[in-house]
């Protein structure tokens, strides 16, 4: 029974993230770039200045529930997709998996930016728990009037937190291949841990992760590149490699032999938007709460995520393992694993241990931010009520999930993940093309109205939008 069941969410998988996603994740992508003139890229500058250059300000004017960097990082783009997502792509989808996993983030800032504004625009504030929140759900629900179809996301979400196995599976199979701890010490330890951080509420959830993402990026990326640096010479080959099995099949290359250019279309496109998350629509509910003063301000955000995410920590991620020649020499491992191999080439077991630390905050703080979008869908259900105080229970459900299955196979998990993310992009890619009139006015108000007005000294009034539930 169970292998009819794999091979039947194999065949779901394969075709939706064949031709009608690759079309749709990319078409919508290229769409957003042209209707917002390419502002992703031509005003790369501002987006830098407004984001990282200002990420400890203090806020000064707007309203929301935390401010744009806390938003930014409980977003969980910088997540497991980065490491263990990169290596599962490239075994199954050859080198050539790494240029379409550019390609969409290149045109996925711009529906990243889109995702965004959508969520700032529609997003709704619940007295009872002094929030600002959004997602597709509101979405539907106030943009569009899908109200049936909001309540069937939701209930879709909370039942089934699948979304979270290829955490744990990842976070258990590196730290137990380092370190030798058993799979349930390793999840009961990181259970016990994020209680601690839940029974502070949404507002201790975005303080931690404000703290870990920069300071477990920095170490992630430096340590990466030490890698690349070291083995400058074949960076070219891997380069060309990439570029060349982007576009035909790779024939007698080791572990990569045979894999066709649809597979790395599909598995790159896959793991593209996994791991920078344009088109998921999660962008529409972390950053919904953040307090600014202008949607489009806090969209700066969706294409840092996209280009650094995919574009930096990604390529590192990659690189690392082309390189270091680890997908000849093991080709039975894929996952963190196979990454924590090519750091270990280079830096001895230290390597290994780099990854598992990296592997474990990462995954840890995508726990987090997987738990927050999943109580939003509680909150949802529930209404603007009292009753919503039962959300606050809804970890125990969340995380006890997963305890009992992180053991099963990485790419079973993987294709279950990629079905499950069929929901998301397909509902999101619906809300963007529904409502792109909106999402083009607001972003055409900022550039040519507000941020002109502002820089001239005449302090425009803030845009910033509360909704009822």
């Amino acid at each position: 029974m169970l292998l009819v069941i794999e091979s039947v969410v194999t065949a779901i998988s394969n075709f939706f993230w064949g031709v009608p996603l690759f079309v749709g994740v990319l078409g919508t992508g290229l769409y957003y770039s042209f209707a917002f003139r390419f502002v992703p890229f031509t005003r790369i500058g501002y987006h830098f200045r407004h984001t990282y250059g200002v990420m400890f300000a203090r806020v000064t004017e707007g309203e929301g529930t935390f401010r744009s960097f806390a938003a930014a990082c409980l977003a969980s783009t910088m997540g497991v997709g980065s490491i263990a997502g990169v290596a599962t792509a490239l075994t199954m989808g050859g080198p050539g998996a790494l240029f379409w996993m550019w390609m969409t983030a290149v045109v996925g800032s711009s529906t990243k930016m889109a995702e965004i504004i959508l969520g700032q625009r529609y997003r709704v504030r619940f007295e009872t728990l002094n929030e600002y929140l959004c997602g597709r759900n509101y979405v539907f629900k106030n943009g569009l009037g899908w109200h049936s179809l909001a309540k069937t996301l939701a209930w879709t979400f909370v039942v089934s937190p699948w979304s979270l196995l290829v955490q744990t599976n990842a976070l258990t199979t590196t730290i137990n291949q380092v370190f030798g701890v058993t799979n349930q010490i390793i999840l009961w330890a990181v259970f016990l841990s994020l209680a601690l951080v839940f029974v502070g509420g949404v507002r201790r959830i975005a303080a931690v992760a404000e703290i870990l993402v920069p300071a477990v990026s920095v170490f992630y990326i430096l340590t990466g590149l030490f890698i690349i640096v070291i083995n400058y010479k074949e960076i070219i080959p891997a380069l060309a490699m990439i570029t060349r099995y982007a576009f035909t099949p790779t024939a007698g290359l080791g572990g990569f032999a045979g894999i066709t250019v649809a597979q790395a279309m599909r598995f790159g496109v896959a793991r593209g938007v996994y791991s920078n998350e344009a088109g998921m629509g999660t962008g529409m509910g972390a950053h919904a709460a953040a307090i600014v003063d202008h949607p489009v301000r806090q969209a700066s955000w969706g294409v840092i995520e996209s280009l650094m995410n995919t574009m930096v920590i990604c390529t590192i991620t990659g690189l690392s393992i082309l390189i270091t020649g680890v997908y000849l020499s093991h080709t039975n491992l894929t996952g963190a694993a196979l990454v924590a191999v090519a750091f270990e080439s280079s830096y001895g077991q230290v390597g290994g241990a780099i990854v598992a630390i990296a592997i474990t905050i990462f995954a840890w703080k995508t726990l987090l931010a997987a738990y927050y979008a999943g109580q939003k869908q509680v909150n949802f259900v529930f209404g603007d009520t009292k009753a919503n105080t039962v959300a606050m229970y809804f970890w125990l459900f969340y995380y006890l999930f997963p305890i009992f299955l992180a053991g099963a196979d990485t790419g079973l998990l993987w294709i279950i993940s990629d079905t499950i993310m069929i929901i998301s992009v397909c509902s999101s890619i619906a809300a963007l093309i529904a409502l792109r009139s909106v999402v083009i006015s607001l972003h055409k108000d900022f550039w040519e109205r507000y941020l002109p007005a502002l820089h001239s000294g005449k302090n425009p009034s803030t845009v910033h939008y509360a909704n009822k539930p």
